[in-house]
């Protein structure tokens, strides 16, 4: 399944693994390089010297490919970009800031950029910006979020319609028929986060996980606009926010009620009733933990399944009648 995304990265499928906070170790990172997709560490949840450890140990982990992901509003991003230069990393994806801010200095040292967007308006800057590829990401995605609520159905074909570079799509993808529909729609691969977040390689709390495959439609839900809109499972923490709405809440007041560290407490250390639980609404598909190489293959089979049966579908237009 060769095309623009696999040559890119050299990898054998256009997949990439999300870099997710308190999900994307270097195992989970590994093991999806291993299968044969891009896997992405996480920095966004990990002090520099963490970053360095995890780098270490994927590279004797795996001898393919693999890439870190770097929030741009990381209050230390010059050491951790200084770690991805010392320990030789060749593929980082940046998200949630400028990428004026470090896409240039990344690529002069010989490195491919990849930026996660939201919005057309947002893609077509990374593109200027000089970056290797996008991924435009959906509201439907777990996590950190756009504010203009675009579903990846909508936006994948109004950016594939403008932007020259290569195009992955991100948010509601968890299978190989989410795949196919992503790239009927203009993508040139998909990123698949909340589905690793249900393997075995992940490093998210086994509570964590067990809450993942219990998730029904409708159990997630974007809040907290004001300060960062994000994706999270519903529980007492996220009916805490609700209550606070009620009062007409000052970004202050819910900057006290976040506090510190609620996405750690949360998914790393299985707090369900007052962490912070990022996941995506194909959280309601899941249903089984599994390897990462069981994954790969089975969204792959589900993409061929996918492509056999479009083919057979025959319709008929006015002009061949």
């Amino acid at each position: 399944m060769q095309n623009i995304i696999t040559k890119l990265f050299n990898i054998r499928y256009p997949i990439i693994q999300a870099g997710m906070v308190w999900n994307s170790g270097w195992k989970l990172a590994s093991a999806s390089s291993n299968a044969g997709i891009l896997g992405l560490i996480g920095a966004g949840s990990m002090y520099p010297d963490v970053l360095r450890t995890h780098i270490r140990k994927c590279k004797i982990a795996t001898d393919k490919p693999f890439g870190v992901n770097i929030p741009m509003l990381y209050p230390n991003i010059e050491l951790l970009m200084q770690i991805i230069i010392e320990e030789g990393v060749k593929i980082v994806f940046t998200s949630a800031g400028n990428p004026n801010t470090w896409t240039s200095w990344l690529k002069e040292r010989g490195i491919t950029v990849v930026h996660v967007v939201s919005s057309l308006k947002f893609a077509l800057k990374a593109e200027a910006a000089g970056v290797d590829a996008i991924v435009a990401e959906g509201f439907e995605a777990g996590g950190h979020n756009g504010r203009d609520e675009t579903t990846t159905l909508t936006l994948i074909p109004m950016i594939h319609a403008q932007l020259k570079i290569p195009l992955i799509a991100a948010g509601g993808i968890a299978t190989g028929n989410g795949m196919m529909a992503a790239m009927a729609l203009g993508a040139d691969g998909v990123q698949i986060g909340s589905r690793f977040v249900a393997s075995v390689e992940s490093s998210a709390h086994k509570a964590f996980k067990k809450a993942v495959l219990l998730a029904k439609e409708g159990d997630t839900q974007l809040t907290l606009k004001e300060l960062a809109p994000v994706r999270l499972l519903k529980n007492k923490f996220y009916e805490d926010i609700i209550h606070l709405y009620t009062t007409t809440p000052s970004k202050e007041d819910l900057k006290i009620l976040l506090g510190k560290a609620r996405a750690k407490r949360g998914m790393f250390e299985g707090d369900l009733e007052e962490g912070e639980l990022e996941i995506g609404q194909i959280s309601g598909l899941i249903d089984t933990i599994a390897s990462v190489s069981d994954i790969v293959n089975t969204i792959l089979k589900e993409f061929d399944v996918c492509k056999s049966h479009i083919s057979t579908i025959n319709i008929t237009t006015t002009n061949d009648q």
